[in-house]
């Protein structure tokens, strides 16, 4: 809900408990009805106050229905009571005209922004995959999820900072290195190596004599990176394992997890005690042979994070869940609150080719790479696809739908009705019909069903866009988006808007309509990172017989 409607609706309920006696809640809900006959907004305040006020609900909702009334707030022609004691609020069509003027007046930068964050700096860390090859469809969507989660986040009044963490510690890096010689020198690669065509593409280009393993990581983030890119999510720090575990922080953390008393010795290792804060076990630092595990470097560069971020959002897959209790204790050993981290468990997703599952493993050479399927979807629809669903779910992705321009691609359909916004203001300039000044635009001439819910819609973003950044979850701007993009399809077939026998000022209406609505796809298809095209071949034709609209 928009603050003005909210402020003026939660002001009127305030005042009506003043009326007769009692003291609001101090905090008002409002929310849509599930029908639309209850009415357009819905307020719980009744049954919120009547033990307090030692009043039945329903009664005490039919004395402040009464005051209200009497003092109808703006844009409100009723008010009833319903159930057990709902406050429902009938509006008239008018605040939808105010909607649209509001989209208008603030354009794609400044509708539609719910001030959720306050100026809170948070660090969103997603991908973080090794660099030991290209990223496949599992990465696709920890990156489409981590960007479009970045974006709400930062549109919701967070300032939000991108991270990427570089896993190239370890043995699987020295696994990797040489996979790579050994095809360089026309050997198989060692037990348990990396066999993928990449690898022999790779180890074609890597110059005589240099280090394996330090080229092929170069290789490889950059491949990542560039990949990245294509989909539009790019990364304001990459930050390397091996140079944590080199540049002294691990030291320095080591030394304030032991100043807080959370580290004992035993067995010749150094432990953590992460039980006291709700781990199944202590944690090894440092083993006795004097090497870090793998725990330790991430215990430091948690610590560095927060030099980035006052909250930290980890994304991470499935297989990570035995991670989140330790990592979460440890992050309270260093002295910071439990709600400092977050940490995000997502279900991978299951890729069909001709309805078959693909299985993506590097190590085998079995891999579809994100690359891959961004050369053959686009990278617009590769990204939003793996946006249609809440990140806690399994996910089948049908590369045959995603890849097609029908109406069954999701990305294809919010992408169609934006460009036809736009055929729709080409075609309106071709037969020298300009859009005058809104101000002298009588809104109130939108009054069909197809009209009143396009506004209806674009109010509805900034419940969207708020839910989506509190519950962490883009894919609510995903559903809103095609929602929307059905809208305007609706709207395009029921309410004709150049033909001749529509009068010169519905005309002028629709057309702004228009304008509102090309503000809202702009607005949802940038949350998720993905283009807004103004022309697609697909839909010339269309708009070429369709004139008498």
């Amino acid at each position: 809900m928009s603050p003005a409607l909210k402020n003026a609706l939660t002001q009127s309920i305030t005042d009506a408990f003043s009326a007769i006696g009692l003291l609001a809640p101090s905090t008002i809900s409002l929310e849509q009805p599930a029908r639309r006959e209850h009415g357009d907004w819905s307020s719980n305040a009744a049954l919120a106050a009547a033990k307090a006020a030692g009043r039945n609900p329903r009664e005490l909702a039919g004395a402040l229905a009464a005051h209200l009334g009497q003092h109808l707030p703006p844009h409100v022609t009723k008010v009833d009571i319903a159930g057990p004691g709902f406050l429902n609020f009938h509006l008239a069509n008018s605040w939808l005209h105010e909607v649209l003027a509001d989209v208008i007046r603030l354009g794609t930068q400044h509708y539609a922004r719910p001030d959720i964050g306050h100026g809170a700096h948070v660090n969103v860390e997603y991908v973080s995959a090794n660099p030991t090859g290209p990223l496949h469809a599992g990465h696709a969507r920890w990156a489409a999820y981590g960007d479009a989660l970045s974006r709400v986040l930062a549109r919701t009044g967070h300032e939000v900072h991108r991270e990427f963490y570089v896993n190239d510690r370890g043995v699987q890096m020295q696994t990797y290195g040489a996979s790579l010689l050994a095809r360089q020198q026309g050997t198989e690669v060692p037990e348990g190596g990396y066999h993928g065509q990449y690898i022999i593409d790779w180890a074609a280009e890597m110059p005589m004599g240099v280090d394996p393993v330090e080229w092929g990581r170069a290789k490889a983030l950059d491949y990542q990176r560039t990949t990245l890119g294509r989909m539009n999510v790019e990364f304001d720090t990459w930050t390397s394992e091996t140079a944590v575990a080199e540049s002294g922080m691990v030291e320095t953390t080591l030394a304030a997890l032991r100043a807080t008393g959370h580290t004992y010795e035993l067995d010749g290792a150094t432990w953590l005690r992460t039980t006291d804060f709700g781990d199944d076990k202590d944690r090894v630092l440092i083993k006795a042979d004097g090497q870090y595990t793998y725990f330790t470097p991430d215990i430091a560069f948690h610590q560095d994070k927060f030099s980035r971020g006052d909250l930290l959002i980890d994304i991470l897959g499935s297989d990570h869940h035995g991670y989140v209790a330790r990592m979460m204790a440890a992050v309270e050993c260093l002295g910071r609150d439990r709600g400092d981290l977050e940490i995000l468990i997502g279900q991978n997703c299951v890729l069909l080719r001709d309805g078959v599952e693909v299985k993506l493993s590097k190590r085998t050479g079995d891999i579809i790479e994100l690359a891959e399927i961004i050369d053959e979807v686009g990278p617009d629809a590769a990204k939003l696809t793996f946006l249609l669903q809440s990140i806690d779910t399994r996910q089948k992705v049908d590369l045959a739908v995603v890849a097609s321009t029908s109406m069954d691609n999701p990305v294809f359909y919010v992408q169609y009705a934006h460009a036809r916004v736009h055929g729709i203001m080409r075609k309106a300039v071709e037969r020298g019909i300009a859009r005058v000044d809104v101000a002298a635009v009588d809104l109130n001439l939108l009054s069909h069903d197809r009209e009143l819910e396009l506004a209806r819609l674009l109010h509805e973003l900034w419940a969207a866009l708020t839910m989506a950044s509190i519950e962490r979850a883009p894919h609510k701007v995903t559903t809103w988006l095609r929602q929307l993009a059905a809208a305007v399809q609706g709207f395009y077939h029921d309410c004709p808007i150049l033909r001749e026998d529509v009068p010169a000022e519905l005309c002028q209406a629709r057309l702004w309509l228009v304008e509102a609505a090309r503000i809202g796809l702009v607005i949802g298809l940038d949350l998720l990172g993905v283009g807004a095209p103004e022309r697609m071949d697909e839909l010339t034709d269309e708009l070429t017989s369709q004139e008498a609209n």
